[in-house]
C-alpha cells in the first residue's frame, strides 16, 4: 500500500530582499489630506519616519502617479491602530491610461483591536503591465464617518 501524508508543511525557500521602487523618483503623489506632523513621505520612503496620517477624518485616498509605465509585480501594505478598535476598509485599483479607467486589485476589511490585533500587513502579489496611476482609497472605520485614516507603510516592487 502507498501512503502519504497531506498537510505536512513544506520548507519554504528563502526569498531574495525586494528591490523596491524609488517612489520619490518615479512618481508624483496626490492625497486627499495630510496632517503636517505625519506626511504622506513617511509612508512611501523607506527611511522617512512613522506614516502618514490624514488631517481630515472620513474616506482618503492616496494616488501615485507614475511619469512612465510601471511594471507592478508587489504591492506592500502596513497599518498600525494601537488605540482603538474600528473596522477599516481599503482599496487598491491602478490605471493604465492616466486615471480615465480603473480597474481593481483588491477591496479588503481588517477589523483592529489594540488587544490583539493591532497591525495589519498585506502583500499583494500582482503582474500588472503600463501602470500609470495607483490609487489606494481608505475608509478608516466603516462605521465611524469621525475616524482619522492612516498607513504606516506602502512600498511597490
Amino acid at each position: 500500500m502507498r501512503k502519504r501524508l497531506i498537510g505536512e508543511p513544506q520548507p519554504e525557500a528563502p526569498q531574495a530582499p525586494t528591490a523596491w521602487l524609488r517612489l520619490d523618483e518615479l512618481a508624483e503623489v496626490e492625497i486627499s489630506s495630510e496632517d503636517a506632523a505625519c506626511p504622506i513621505e513617511s509612508a512611501l520612503l523607506p527611511a522617512a519616519g512613522g506614516g502618514w496620517r490624514a488631517s481630515l477624518p472620513g474616506r482618503q485616498t492616496i494616488r501615485l502617479i507614475f511619469a512612465r509605465p510601471q511594471r507592478l509585480q508587489r504591492i506592500h501594505l502596513r497599518f498600525v491602530e494601537p488605540a482603538c478598535q474600528r473596522t477599516q476598509e481599503y482599496l487598491l485599483r491602478w490605471s493604465g491610461d492616466g486615471g480615465q479607467t480603473f480597474h481593481d486589485i483588491v477591496r479588503q476589511q481588517w477589523n483592529f483591536d489594540p488587544h490583539g490585533a493591532s497591525t495589519q500587513t498585506e502583500q499583494h502579489q500582482v503582474d500588472l503591465v503600463a501602470v500609470l496611476v495607483l490609487e489606494l482609497i481608505i475608509t478608516p472605520d466603516i462605521a465611524n464617518p469621525q475616524a482619522i485614516a492612516s498607513l504606516a507603510e506602502m512600498r511597490l516592487a
